[in-house]
């Protein structure tokens, strides 16, 4: 089995579960979705693959960090979101992990929106961003420096409050020159699966 493995908490913790499972003779090959995911999954012993080798997977799994009843995700407070939408595009199906506080009735409830930015173009996208209603703050590691994903650009946390046309957001965000993508996540789960003291519960997209 092709797998993609995603970037944060709920992604990592599957990654060791992984782990365990490949030392017992699970037969699988992983494309991860940043270098921290592919540097444990080294650590698991998991075999790594890339799309130069493979032209599709059986599954990506990732964690989100909203999640609305008809399965739109925000996805990227990690830092990875470029890599994650490339896995999840390329699987045939995309399952996210999450626990109950990350459910919401629309997107930018409880997070903002992480637009990934070239660094040449963050002054003019922030501007861009400010039209459509957004409130853009680079995001910063701990020294103050601005945070670089592994494809070398910048973030901009981005609040717009409760969402309520997200495709319609997402659209007009994808055509500001400088951005190269953004956290909306549309149509693209296959099914999201709680975590809650009593059990897994399934959320799939109503048809």
């Amino acid at each position: 089995m092709l797998l993609g493995l995603g970037t944060g908490r709920a992604s990592e913790a599957f990654i060791r579960r992984l782990g365990e499972q490949v030392r017992r003779g699970l037969q699988i090959q992983g494309i991860a979705t940043s270098e921290r995911s592919e540097a444990l999954a080294r650590r698991e012993n998991i075999p790594l693959v890339s799309f130069e080798q493979i032209e599709r997977l059986d599954l990506a799994v990732d964690g989100a960090d909203e999640v609305t009843p008809d399965l739109g995700l925000t996805k990227g407070l990690g830092g990875a979101l470029l890599r994650e939408r490339v896995v999840a595009y390329e699987a045939e199906r995309f399952i996210i992990l999450v626990t109950p506080e990350k459910l919401v009735e629309k997107l930018g409830s409880r997070a903002p929106i992480p637009i990934e930015v070239v660094p040449f173009a963050v002054p003019t996208v922030t501007r861009h961003l400010a039209a459509l209603g957004g409130k853009p703050t680079v995001r910063k590691n701990a020294d103050g420096f601005p945070f670089q994903t592994d494809n070398h650009n910048w973030i901009l946390h981005t609040v717009f409050g409760p969402i309520d046309a997200p495709a319609a957001l997402d659209a007009d965000i994808r055509k500001i020159p400088g951005v190269v993508d953004n956290g909306l996540f549309l149509g693209m789960a296959s099914a999201v699966l709680v975590g809650e003291p009593g059990g897994v519960r399934e959320l799939t997209r109503q048809r």
